[in-house]
Protein backbone atom coordinates (compact mmCIF):
# COMPACT_ATOMS: atom_id res chain seq x y z
CA UNK A 1 0.00 0.00 0.00
CA UNK A 2 1.33 3.83 -0.74
CA UNK A 3 1.52 6.14 1.85
CA UNK A 4 -0.02 9.49 0.53
CA UNK A 5 -0.31 12.48 3.26
CA UNK A 6 -4.43 13.14 3.39
CA UNK A 7 -4.47 16.35 0.81
CA UNK A 8 -2.02 13.95 -1.79
CA UNK A 9 -4.55 11.17 -1.50
CA UNK A 10 -7.64 14.17 -1.37
CA UNK A 11 -5.90 15.32 -4.79
CA UNK A 12 -5.52 11.73 -6.00
CA UNK A 13 -9.41 11.32 -5.60
CA UNK A 14 -10.14 14.70 -6.84
CA UNK A 15 -7.76 14.26 -9.92
CA UNK A 16 -10.14 10.95 -11.08
CA UNK A 17 -13.42 11.98 -10.66
CA UNK A 18 -12.79 15.50 -12.34
CA UNK A 19 -9.59 14.69 -14.94
CA UNK A 20 -8.11 18.34 -13.97
CA UNK A 21 -5.11 18.31 -12.05
CA UNK A 22 -5.56 22.20 -10.93
CA UNK A 23 -9.34 21.47 -9.94
CA UNK A 24 -8.13 18.85 -7.98
CA UNK A 25 -5.50 20.98 -6.37
CA UNK A 26 -7.84 23.38 -5.43
CA UNK A 27 -10.21 20.70 -4.01
CA UNK A 28 -7.42 19.55 -1.81
CA UNK A 29 -5.29 22.13 -0.87
CA UNK A 30 -5.89 25.53 0.66
CA UNK A 31 -5.00 27.45 -3.06
CA UNK A 32 -7.37 30.59 -2.71
CA UNK A 33 -4.20 33.26 -2.22
CA UNK A 34 -2.76 31.11 -5.27
CA UNK A 35 -2.53 32.64 -9.16
CA UNK A 36 -3.71 30.18 -11.92
CA UNK A 37 -0.35 29.65 -12.80
CA UNK A 38 0.64 28.52 -9.32
CA UNK A 39 -1.68 26.03 -8.82
CA UNK A 40 -0.99 24.61 -12.33
CA UNK A 41 2.74 24.05 -11.40
CA UNK A 42 1.76 22.71 -7.66
CA UNK A 43 -0.97 20.07 -9.47
CA UNK A 44 1.88 19.00 -12.04
CA UNK A 45 4.24 18.47 -9.28
CA UNK A 46 1.29 16.22 -7.41
CA UNK A 47 0.75 14.24 -10.53
CA UNK A 48 4.64 13.88 -11.39
CA UNK A 49 4.96 12.36 -7.49
CA UNK A 50 5.69 8.37 -8.03
CA UNK A 51 3.29 8.20 -4.81
CA UNK A 52 0.54 10.48 -6.40
CA UNK A 53 1.02 8.33 -9.63
CA UNK A 54 0.22 5.02 -8.39
CA UNK A 55 -2.39 6.09 -6.24
CA UNK A 56 -3.94 7.09 -9.48
CA UNK A 57 -3.46 4.46 -11.54
CA UNK A 58 -5.37 2.39 -8.84
CA UNK A 59 -8.38 4.13 -8.40
CA UNK A 60 -8.46 3.99 -12.11
CA UNK A 61 -7.85 0.53 -12.35
CA UNK A 62 -10.45 -0.26 -9.32
CA UNK A 63 -13.14 2.12 -10.96
CA UNK A 64 -12.70 0.73 -14.39
CA UNK A 65 -13.48 -3.15 -12.69
CA UNK A 66 -16.30 -2.03 -11.21
CA UNK A 67 -17.71 -0.57 -14.21
CA UNK A 68 -16.73 -3.89 -16.23
CA UNK A 69 -18.52 -6.21 -13.22
CA UNK A 70 -21.60 -3.77 -13.63
CA UNK A 71 -22.06 -4.53 -17.06
CA UNK A 72 -20.80 -8.05 -18.14
CA UNK A 73 -20.98 -10.07 -15.06
CA UNK A 74 -24.40 -8.96 -13.92
CA UNK A 75 -25.28 -9.69 -17.70
CA UNK A 76 -23.40 -13.38 -17.76
CA UNK A 77 -24.97 -13.79 -14.15
CA UNK A 78 -28.82 -13.08 -15.91
CA UNK A 79 -28.09 -15.39 -18.27
CA UNK A 80 -27.15 -18.21 -16.35
CA UNK A 81 -30.04 -17.65 -14.35
CA UNK A 82 -32.27 -17.80 -17.25
CA UNK A 83 -31.12 -21.14 -18.12
CA UNK A 84 -31.68 -22.47 -14.81
CA UNK A 85 -35.13 -21.61 -15.05
CA UNK A 86 -35.61 -22.35 -18.48
CA UNK A 87 -33.49 -26.10 -17.57
CA UNK A 88 -36.77 -26.41 -14.99
CA UNK A 89 -39.69 -24.89 -17.32
CA UNK A 90 -40.01 -21.97 -14.69
CA UNK A 91 -41.55 -19.15 -17.11
CA UNK A 92 -41.66 -16.51 -14.44
CA UNK A 93 -37.75 -17.07 -13.36
CA UNK A 94 -36.80 -16.98 -17.16
CA UNK A 95 -39.03 -13.86 -17.44
CA UNK A 96 -37.61 -11.75 -14.67
CA UNK A 97 -33.99 -12.67 -15.84
CA UNK A 98 -34.55 -11.12 -19.56
CA UNK A 99 -36.24 -8.42 -17.65
CA UNK A 100 -33.46 -7.68 -15.33
CA UNK A 101 -30.75 -7.84 -18.46
CA UNK A 102 -32.99 -5.16 -20.84
CA UNK A 103 -33.48 -3.49 -17.76
CA UNK A 104 -29.46 -3.06 -17.15
CA UNK A 105 -28.80 -2.26 -20.94
CA UNK A 106 -30.88 0.42 -20.71
CA UNK A 107 -33.60 -1.22 -23.19
CA UNK A 108 -36.82 -0.51 -20.42
CA UNK A 109 -37.63 2.82 -19.14
CA UNK A 110 -39.90 2.41 -16.20
CA UNK A 111 -42.81 5.06 -16.72
CA UNK A 112 -43.21 7.94 -14.39
CA UNK A 113 -46.49 9.89 -13.18
CA UNK A 114 -46.67 13.16 -14.52
CA UNK A 115 -49.93 14.58 -12.72
CA UNK A 116 -49.42 17.87 -12.27
CA UNK A 117 -50.67 19.73 -9.31
CA UNK A 118 -54.55 20.01 -10.52
CA UNK A 119 -54.62 16.32 -10.55
CA UNK A 120 -54.59 16.22 -14.23
CA UNK A 121 -52.15 13.69 -16.31
CA UNK A 122 -49.95 15.27 -18.79
CA UNK A 123 -48.68 13.13 -21.70
CA UNK A 124 -46.19 10.52 -21.12
CA UNK A 125 -44.88 10.26 -24.67
CA UNK A 126 -43.09 7.11 -23.99
CA UNK A 127 -43.81 3.76 -25.32
CA UNK A 128 -44.36 1.32 -22.22
CA UNK A 129 -41.62 -1.15 -21.24
CA UNK A 130 -43.36 -4.37 -22.04
CA UNK A 131 -44.43 -2.77 -25.77
CA UNK A 132 -40.57 -1.67 -26.12
CA UNK A 133 -39.64 -5.00 -25.30
CA UNK A 134 -42.43 -6.95 -27.27
CA UNK A 135 -41.32 -4.69 -30.35
CA UNK A 136 -37.61 -5.25 -30.35
CA UNK A 137 -38.08 -9.24 -29.63
CA UNK A 138 -40.53 -9.23 -32.80
CA UNK A 139 -37.70 -7.53 -34.75
CA UNK A 140 -35.22 -10.23 -33.61
CA UNK A 141 -37.37 -12.98 -34.10
CA UNK A 142 -40.05 -13.99 -36.48
CA UNK A 143 -43.34 -14.31 -34.75
CA UNK A 144 -43.31 -18.18 -34.68
CA UNK A 145 -40.10 -18.67 -33.09
CA UNK A 146 -41.32 -16.38 -29.76
CA UNK A 147 -42.82 -18.43 -27.44
CA UNK A 148 -45.33 -17.25 -24.74
CA UNK A 149 -45.31 -18.75 -21.26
Amino acid sequence: MVKLTPKQDAFALAYVETGNASEAYRRAYDAENMSPDAIKVEACKLLAHPNVTITVVNIQEAAQERTLVTVESITKELEENRAIALGLDQAAAMNSATMGKAKLHGLLVDRKDHTSSDGSMSPVGEVPASERLAQMLKAIKPKGEIKQP
